[in-house]
């Protein structure tokens, strides 16, 4: 392989492919790294990305930049948007495809409680995620799992895909590919703010697994508190009680000191609450009668 690609890079995961791929190759294989911010998340590794760049002598382009890109080849790792206008493009996307077609598939994954998690390394298409597939990794989860957890884990599938990759492109070898199978397909939604909102009337275990599915580096699974916007980032299941009327959101018990929420089914109790605006921890909370919605 005589020519080198371009690396569209975001997040944790776009950060380890990076330190990985300079260890196994070095830098001559890199012609520029495409970086970009993420306002929605906490820590986004743009500067981390910057720098290893900058201290490896690479050339960084930021979002808008990419007119500028001649390379033959460039992979997409953590990249959340649609690149238009490059030659051979091998996106790195966060399931195991044809499902989780789209936006936020390790979080939707997570909130659904699949057993099975995944990275496929796919040629790009004009429709996204409906490439050909060149290969996949997966691994088993066990719950309760933290977003940040499985992002460390799923980070791992993303070095070694893209390592299988990139040592057939030096060696020369045909990148084999298989056509996906639609009627296995399924589509995961972009989310936005109102899709960090907690539903009181859900089950209390699917709560929690909202909860840890939505926390650091993200911004939280959110709810209000009177007129205060606050992020729940910890919980735990408790046994529930017979209650006569039940209305999900209220406080029935604190323990140690815990507010315990009642759930549409089940109960919640709530290890950390935090102000949105300050990020100020709220616990312990200084009144009994409180409804979250």
């Amino acid at each position: 392989m005589n020519k080198k690609i371009t690396m569209f890079l975001m997040n944790e995961k776009g950060y380890a492919v990076l330190k990985n791929f300079l260890q196994m190759f070095g830098a001559k294989y890199i012609d520029s790294v495409v970086v970009a911010e993420d306002k929605n998340v906490r820590k986004d590794y743009y500067d981390d990305i910057w720098k290893v760049c900058t201290e490896n002598q690479i050339s960084v382009l930021d979002r808008g930049d990419v007119s500028t890109i001649k390379s033959e080849i460039s992979f997409a790792i953590g990249w959340k948007w649609i690149i238009k206008d490059v030659d051979k493009l091998i996106v790195f996307h966060d399931s195991l495809l044809p499902r989780y077609r789209g936006f936020a598939p390790l979080v939707n994954s997570l909130i659904n409680r699949e057993d099975l998690l995944g990275v496929t390394a796919l040629f790009a298409s004009e429709e996204y995620d409906r490439g050909e597939i060149i290969a996949q990794r997966s691994l088993n989860v066990k719950y309760p799992i933290k977003i940040e957890k499985a992002i460390e884990e799923i980070s791992k599938l993303y070095v070694s895909l893209v390592e299988e990759v990139m040592r057939k492109l030096i060696s020369g070898q045909v990148i084999n590919s298989e056509v996906q199978d639609e009627n296995r397909a399924t589509y995961s939604l972009w989310r936005d703010e109102e899709d960090y909102t907690i539903n009181w009337y859900e089950d209390a275990i699917y709560i929690k697994r909202f909860i840890d599915a939505t926390g650091y580096p993200f911004k939280g699974a959110s709810s209000f508190i009177e007129e205060t916007k606050v992020r729940i980032t910890d919980s735990v299941v408790v046994d529930d009680v017979k209650i006569e009327i039940r209305t999900p959101g209220k406080i029935i018990f604190f323990e140690d000191g815990f507010p315990i929420v009642v759930c549409g089914k089940g109960l919640l109790k709530i290890l950390s609450i935090r102000d949105d605006k300050s990020q100020k921890e709220l616990l312990p909370l200084k009144k009994f009668r409180v409804r979250f919605k």
